[in-house]
């Protein structure tokens, strides 16, 4: 018999601050990590797929600063 949901393990990386308050309120919550960040996913999903791809953006914009150390890394 298949399982009703598909879960797949992954490894996310998260800054250590960052780390810390999600732990901090999955412990509040008495929840998992992987509970708190999915439903924080499910509620800003809409919010976040308004962002323009990086496809979207015209190449004669300025970098963001992971583009300039990307275009300085590869000259």
């Amino acid at each position: 018999m298949a399982s009703k949901s598909d879960k797949r393990k992954q490894s996310l990386y998260f800054p250590e601050s960052m780390l810390k308050e999600i732990q901090g309120e999955a412990a509040r919550q008495d929840r998992s990590l992987s509970w708190i960040v999915q439903k924080a996913w499910k509620i800003a999903r809409r919010e976040i797929m308004k962002y323009p791809s990086v496809n979207d953006i015209p190449d004669d914009e300025p970098d963001d600063d992971k583009g300039r150390k990307e275009a300085q890394s590869a000259s």
